[in-house]
């Protein structure tokens, strides 16, 4: 543990997430609306009652709420501005999801006779969509999330009718290779219920693809809540907690490397790409991805994915297996527009590749001769050509690198990297390749000295033989590229760090903008780093 801290102290990686307090969850019934007069006294009542009977007798609980939904809806088909009968409304609506998941009902696989006299029946809208299956999820209203912590203290919601629910799934790893998702879905939407007769319809709305929505014959404002899904996701999972453990023993960690969606796939928009870096994980972007969500206009132009690796591997193949992903989601979810791409320190080198044409330059430095002239195992040679023989992403329309060392980390070469550098076990599927490099290698008196395949820590160092050789070749042109960089408030650039990353190695002549904020290496949470983003995001929507 002395050296884990001295590693995270001496800024080498952004220290474990999951030591702070970044998210805590708890779930409380809420409790009885204010009594109200006049018009709105029924649907009260009504609600209120069946708060009562909600436990013991869930049929008729169910049977009250949705009465008192309906009744609500008619005090806004009177008056659409009516605050009081929204907010009866949203409520009743919320605890009929409230009922059924803790009597562990199912209206949504076949319709059910609701209320004292089964005057109601609870049914849902059908979506043709599998993806959309009510029956898939554990829906979760947020009114009964009350959560706190340092990377959901802004809560971002949305005033408006309908009952903001947090809808949760757990994927096998097949589906979830499939679906190109986590193998655990939070997603954020919203329920509203129309009225057929005496049958109660539920339908379910994703708050990031519209902005209102139709009930009975009125259009509304449809509510929101966008921060509770992140919450629970974070306090429920602990994706964080995988940080350091993906460092130091990556093999055990193979499956976990994917790119993902964050919410449902909407060909219109412009896919937003985030990556972290070293000793981190996708967790690191959520105040970020939380505050952006919050702008209309972020959430009309852009979905949000992320790319998660362990962190171990030498960022090389890191960035191949990135490259692999890429092609392979492509195929089911084709883009309309080019992504743009987020990423953070480590992330920002392995994206430093996704814009560069390298050819066969790299293998030439390495190895003096092209590949068909170097003798070596095949199984090693075909992966070393595929690390090392690549172009630029076609699919990439703007990059925005925040504290990147493009040209290494003194840190990573100093004794504390060194340290840290043996504690990272080579997957064994490397072992053979670590063993070509070393025979084949032209002699290079100024490079990194190693006994073995060089991981993730290694090739962050100045002198590593890919850093070195990859500034050599310019990154291509046609790609718009921005810099986000830390000076830890001093203000002391060009001669600053972020105190993981100097400026030398950070700036990059061609960016388009380069912007200095005060914060250390941790720059994805720095509120003026998060601006910036919002900025250039803005940018490319309006030129795209």
């Amino acid at each position: 543990m002395k050296i884990h801290h001295a590693i995270a102290a001496s800024g080498v990686a952004l220290a474990v997430a999951g030591c702070a307090q970044i998210a805590v969850v708890s779930e409380k019934r809420p409790t009885a609306l204010p009594a109200s007069s006049g018009p709105n006294l029924v649907a009260t009542q009504t609600i209120n009652r069946a708060l009562v009977d909600e436990k013991k007798q869930p049929n008729l609980a169910l049977g009250a709420f949705v009465a008192a939904a309906r009744e609500s809806l008619r005090r806004l088909d009177r008056n659409p501005a009516d605050a009081s009968a929204r907010r009866d409304y949203n409520f009743a609506v919320a605890r009929i999801f409230t009922v059924v998941r803790d009597a562990k009902l199912d209206p949504w696989t076949h319709p059910m006779r609701v209320g004292a006299s089964g005057e109601f029946t609870l049914t849902w809208k059908r979506d043709p969509r599998p993806e959309w299956n009510l029956a898939l999820y554990d829906l979760i209203p947020a009114d009964e999330l009350y959560f706190k912590g340092t990377y959901v203290k802004d809560h971002v919601k949305k005033n408006g009718i309908g009952a903001p629910l947090v809808a949760k799934r757990e994927l096998t790893a097949q589906q979830a290779n499939a679906l190109f998702c986590p193998p655990y879905i939070y997603y954020s939407v919203t329920a509203t219920a129309q009225f057929e007769g005496s049958h109660c319809v539920i339908s379910i709305d994703d708050p990031l693809a519209a902005e209102s929505v139709r009930v009975d014959g009125h259009t509304y404002p449809l509510a929101a809540d966008f921060t509770a899904s992140y919450a629970l996701l974070l306090a429920r999972e602990k994706p964080q907690k995988l940080g350091f453990a993906r460092l130091l023993r990556p093999q055990e960690y193979a499956a976990t490397a994917r790119v993902a969606r964050l919410e449902p796939y909407n060909p219109n928009k412009t896919v937003l790409l985030v990556i972290h870096g070293l000793m981190d994980t996708p967790a690191t972007w959520v105040p970020m991805l939380n505050d952006l969500r919050g702008d209309i206009n972020m959430r009309r132009n852009y979905q949000f994915w992320f790319y998660s690796y362990p962190s171990g591997y030498p960022y090389p193949y890191s960035a191949l297996i990135l490259r692999q992903e890429l092609d392979a989601i492509e195929k089911k979810f084709p883009l309309r527009k080019p992504m743009v791409v987020v990423a953070h320190s480590m992330g920002g080198s392995i994206t430093h590749t996704l814009l560069t044409d390298a050819g066969t330059t790299l293998w030439l430095e390495a190895f003096g001769h092209p590949p068909d002239q170097t003798p070596m195992d095949p199984k090693s040679k075909h992966l070393l050509e595929k690390v090392l023989i690549f172009e630029h992403r076609r699919d990439i329309g703007r990059v925005v690198f925040m504290s990147t060392p493009h040209r290494g980390a003194d840190l990573a070469s100093n004794w504390v990297g060194r340290i840290g550098s043996m504690l990272v076990r080579t997957p064994s599927k490397l072992l053979t390749v670590g063993q070509s490099l070393r025979e084949n290698l032209t002699a290079d008196p100024a490079a990194l000295k190693l006994k073995r395949l060089p991981n993730s820590v290694d090739t962050l160092a100045p002198n590593d033989r890919f850093v070195v050789a990859i500034n050599k070749i310019p990154l291509t042109k046609g790609i718009p590229y921005h810099s986000i960089i830390g000076d830890r408030g001093r203000g002391d650039s060009p001669n600053s760090s972020d105190g993981v990353v100097a400026y030398w190695s950070s700036h990059l002549d061609r960016a388009r903008s380069e912007r200095i904020v005060p914060s250390g290496h941790g720059s994805p949470l720095n509120p003026q780093a998060i601006a910036e983003v919002h900025r250039i995001l803005q940018l490319n929507a309006q030129t795209n």
